[in-house]
């Protein structure tokens, strides 16, 4: 089978597409054809060799966690899904023609695979971080970074729960965040001073990494209250860094219910084949995205 894999940590250079031998469902587990696979942050930030605990690796090593396809062998112990089935899930090494998952649910019918392929660790972060920063409905929490995937899902969420929320994006994505039901601003020189004219905030989210942990801080008045899953300088600011999932298969069941009731929709930006995996990870790393990248098998 066709796989993206590296052997050193790097830039996107380091990815190479090889013939490789086909993975194998173990107990508690699922195999599938990939028919997509989603492209995360995390994926080039473990290419590049961070210290992330909750994703340790062996090199060499494969590339992605996301993926969507069909049920082709299933492991001992699984009851829930058959051969044939359609899924969305997470797994490892999904930049591949094969894939094993060890979280997963039936694919919703409103979603193509494509479609589905970036949700599983989108969702599963949006909602982790919703409930570790503590807001509460009627409550006012600003997202920094909010266009990207994790963003789009934090906004509908908070939306469904009666969080008031203030996104801050590019001027591109303005008119984006507003159609997920934000209060928008553009970040850049003078953003703290827009934001604290928008009203008081009471929480706060970190999802790009781009050195506004003490400005966030500032604004909530409170390092309790803010998270982040892009900086690891987060602590040095009394900041929570969160890196580690949660129940990635309640997660799954949540989106699922979120979408077939129209409550949740993440657009794709744009679709790549394995062959250009780099490509993707150049594209993600530079930020300004709106939705979700995606592999197509």
């Amino acid at each position: 089978m066709k796989k993206v894999s590296f052997a050193e940590f790097g830039g996107p250079d380091v990815l190479r597409l090889l013939d490789a031998e086909e993975p194998h469902a173990g107990p508690g587990q699922v195999r599938i054809a990939v028919r997509a696979a989603g492209v995360n942050p995390v994926d080039w930030r473990i290419r590049e060799g961070q210290i992330l605990g909750a994703h340790p690796i062996t090199l060499p090593s494969g590339v992605g966690l996301d993926a969507s396809g069909v049920v082709d062998e299933v492991g001992e112990g699984v009851e829930d899904v058959k051969v044939g089935d359609h899924v969305f899930g997470e797994g490892s090494s999904t930049y591949a023609e094969f894939a094993v998952l060890s979280a997963w649910a039936l694919l919703p019918e409103e979603l193509t695979f494509e479609e589905a392929a970036g949700y599983p660790s989108v969702v599963e972060t949006a909602l982790r971080v919703i409930r570790e920063v503590g807001v509460r409905p009627g409550q006012t929490l600003l997202v920094s970074g909010a266009s990207g995937g994790v963003g789009s899902a934090v906004l509908q969420v908070a939306r469904e729960r009666g969080i008031r929320v203030i996104g801050t994006a590019g001027a591109a994505n303005q008119d984006y965040l507003r159609s997920l039901g934000a209060v928008a601003t553009t970040y850049g020189e003078g953003w703290v001073e827009r934001v604290r004219a928008l009203g008081e905030v009471d929480a706060a989210l970190d999802l790009v990494g781009n050195g506004v942990l003490r400005e966030l801080v500032e604004l909530t008045g409170d390092p309790g209250k803010v998270v982040s899953i892009a900086d690891l300088g987060a602590p040095e600011f009394g900041v929570r860094f969160s890196g580690v999932a949660g129940s990635v298969p309640d997660a799954l069941a949540e989106a699922a219910g979120l979408i077939s009731r129209g409550k949740l929709t993440i657009p794709i930006e744009k679709s790549y084949t394995l062959a250009e995996a780099a490509a993707a990870h150049i594209d993600s790393q530079a930020g300004h995205t709106r939705g979700r990248r995606v592999i197509v098998i």
